[in-house]
């Protein structure tokens, strides 16, 4: 995975203090109080338990953004998003004890106890009171990255601006390239233009560059996506800065530079290996699913049936991977009128071309008085989708993804666009976990690109987890 390194020493540090947090506390259990937590014959378990929640750790303090800059230079945001991580952790440890019989939790609260007092303490004062004085050391040992602007209007600038004066990163500037500056011309302070953005595989060749973040004013999306195409084939860390990308740190925690949002761009994991790991778990997850989930499409089945005369699933031809069109399945939660799909379309058109959420905007595309009473509930929960699952087990969609779309939709679509359809599209998402219907059009697409462009086990693990709250609570669903 590319991450930047220093991630890697925070991670391993991490590891290290969390493990031997459960070894001192296993030791205070079994010495100090004289409680025989550990059965010999279980002491390998007992470890390869230890080692396992240490690394289960490090993931929650992931998704608890506890290993981006602007988290881990701040003490009040740092010290919750630790807590938080240790009260998930402890609960998933409980929840696991229980279900294998793990005797060293069983046998002894105490241990629970000893293990939140000293991982918390542990790990703060490692992070804040060692790692975090000493960062700046760190950085320059490990990070100190050589970095490269594409753009040098007055984002770029206003970038280089905060990069020279509050730089905590150990990053080191190496200079623009732009298309309406001439090489060589001083662009910010001692900072010069090195090129033109068509000389960008050179630039980053000649000076050492390990990131490229690109700050242009005045791009559109299809001219930016190409940009973006053409830095991350260079296998380098590439970020943004752009208002057309805004909705990223609207929506989701990203890193930022001495307060400018950056959004991380550049693939983490190989395509081949991330292509195996989720269609083995898609295909895993959707039939153990199904089973699990068998009474509920039962009681789901009965009420539709009653609810309104028509059949229970409804059927309809979406746009898939490549662009391949597929059979997407439903759960009923309309009554049965044709005669309204015109208008959809119609609707739908409007929605797309204004660029309005489905609340807020003037483009209506939910005919109300359609939805049958037990549908309302099923859509406000989304247990309408729940048949998708058969689509991930026939490998027309995965778990995670963008979501597919009307063949008339992909029908208008811009280039651009279209590159949603470039993996397969997935039963939730990173924009259906931050408001669904709320967010526009181009927006969702915007998300949907940001995902593509940072699929990982882990994230998809994440979504998968921030989808049920979402469920239950139905936010932004309609």
């Amino acid at each position: 995975m590319k991450y930047p390194r220093y991630k890697y020493v925070f991670a391993i540090f991490d590891f290290a203090v969390i493990f031997l947090s459960f070894k001192l506390s296993e030791f205070i259990t079994a010495n100090v109080l004289n409680k025989n937590v550990i059965i010999s014959e279980n002491e390998f378990l007992t470890y390869l338990t230890f080692s396992v929640f240490s690394l289960v750790f490090v993931f929650l303090f992931q998704n608890n953004n506890l290993y981006k800059i602007n988290v881990l230079l701040t003490r009040a945001p740092h010290l919750t998003a630790l807590l938080k991580s240790f009260v998930y952790g402890i609960l998933l440890l409980i929840i696991f004890s229980f279900v294998i019989k793990f005797n060293l939790l069983l046998s002894s609260r105490f241990f629970v106890f000893f293990f939140f007092l000293i991982g918390l303490s542990g790990v703060s004062m490692i992070r804040i009171l060692v790692l975090k004085p000493y960062y700046m050391h760190f950085t320059k040992i490990l990070n100190n990255s050589n970095i490269l602007i594409i753009g040098a209007g007055k984002s770029g600038r206003l970038l280089a601006e905060k990069l020279l004066f509050e730089n905590f990163y150990g990053v080191k500037i190496t200079g623009f390239l732009d298309d309406k500056v001439a090489k060589g011309e001083e662009v910010f302070k001692e900072f010069v233009c090195l090129g033109r953005i068509s000389d960008l595989r050179e630039t980053v060749k000649k000076f050492s560059v390990d990131e490229i973040i690109i700050s242009i004013d005045n791009i559109g999306y299809e001219s930016l996506m190409e940009l973006i195409d053409r830095c991350n084939e260079l296998y380098k860390s590439v970020k943004l800065t752009s208002e057309l990308f805004n909705i990223v740190p609207e929506k989701i925690v990203t890193e930022s530079y001495s307060g400018i949002p950056v959004v991380d761009l550049s693939p983490k994991v190989n395509k081949n290996l991330n292509y195996f790991y989720k269609r083995t778990f898609d295909y895993a997850a959707s039939f153990v699913g199904i089973i699990i989930l068998s009474p509920v499409f039962l009681i789901i089945t009965v009420l539709v049936k009653l609810s309104s005369p028509g059949e229970i699933f409804f059927r309809q031809i979406r746009v898939g991977k490549d662009g391949k069109k597929f059979t997407f399945y439903k759960f009923r939660s309309m009554y049965i009128d044709n005669s309204e799909d015109t208008i959809r379309e119609q609707n739908m058109m409007e929605f797309m071309k204004n660029d309005k959420t489905m609340f807020k905007g003037s483009a209506k595309i939910l005919n109300e008085t359609r939805v049958t009473p037990i549908g309302r509930f099923l859509r406000k929960t989304s247990l309408d989708e729940l048949p998708q699952l058969f689509n991930v087990l026939k490998g027309d969609m995965s778990l995670v993804g963008p979501r597919p779309c009307l063949p008339y939709e992909f029908d208008a679509y811009d280039d651009w666009h279209k590159r949603r359809h470039i993996v397969y599209p997935g039963c939730t998402g990173v924009w259906q976990v931050s408001g669904r219907s709320s967010v526009s059009f181009r927006d969702s697409i915007v998300l949907d690109l940001y995902y593509i462009n940072n699929m990982t086990p882990w994230l998809d693990l994440q979504l998968i987890f921030k989808t049920f709250p979402v469920m239950l609570f139905g936010r932004g669903a309609k």
